[in-house]
């Protein structure tokens, strides 16, 4: 692929992306009751939105920060994450994390890689779950972090835009993205909804597709 990375800017998601496994889902998996899945239920059929669906969700787990920070280090990142991202800074493109998860989980890594991340933040002190990066401004509006502002916002400015996802709180991102990498359930969604999409099953196949 023939790309000029020096005026491009690059999402990843978090979960299920740049992770092996959906983080959220593992830590509600082990430590809540199942009544998690009822209100994952609701929003797979579309009848509420991520930010409900977090903050119910939320309200289920156990405010143990210690607890919550060593199940959530159970799941491991894929391989190809650092190796992707070097490699893109190196190429001078942008490279910002979006994730509608918890966050606390990527922001350690995130920090120590010096990556951009736009997330919902959890305050382990009041054990409040915030979302900072909505957009109340936004059609849909009820997503706890917008990925789609972020990318509006690198298109004004001229960019190319790639988006790399995996889920169903990736699909209003993968509309506008110029260059789509999806797996998964997201992949099966573009196939339904005829969006181009590049598939990929690791991310050193975005990498590779790259020809980085």
């Amino acid at each position: 692929m023939l790309l000029d990375l020096t005026d491009t800017s690059v999402f990843l998601d978090w979960d299920g992306t740049i992770t092996l496994l959906d983080t959220g889902v593992h830590l509600l998996d082990r430590l809540a009751p199942e009544s998690w899945r009822d209100i994952e239920a609701e929003y797979k059929s579309g009848a509420i939105g991520s930010r409900e669906c977090l903050s119910r969700q939320w309200d289920l787990l156990p405010k143990d920060e210690r607890l919550l920070r060593d199940v959530a280090r159970e799941v491991a990142l894929d391989d190809g994450f650092r190796p992707l991202v070097d490699g893109l800074r190196s190429e001078g493109a942008e490279v910002t994390i979006v994730s509608d998860g918890y966050g606390f989980y990527a922001e350690d890594v995130c920090r120590d890689a010096g990556l951009a991340l736009l997330t919902n933040t959890v305050d382990f002190t009041t054990g409040v779950l915030d979302f900072p990066n909505l957009d109340a401004c936004c059609a849909c509006s009820s997503c706890g972090t917008c990925k789609q502002a972020p990318m509006r916002e690198a298109a004004r400015r001229g960019r190319t835009t790639i988006f790399v996802g995996d889920g169903m709180s990736d699909r209003k991102a993968a509309l506008l993205a110029d260059i789509l990498f999806a797996k998964a359930n997201l992949a099966d969604w573009c196939d339904d909804v005829g969006q181009p999409f590049r598939r990929f099953s690791n991310l050193g196949d975005v990498q590779r597709s790259l020809g980085l």
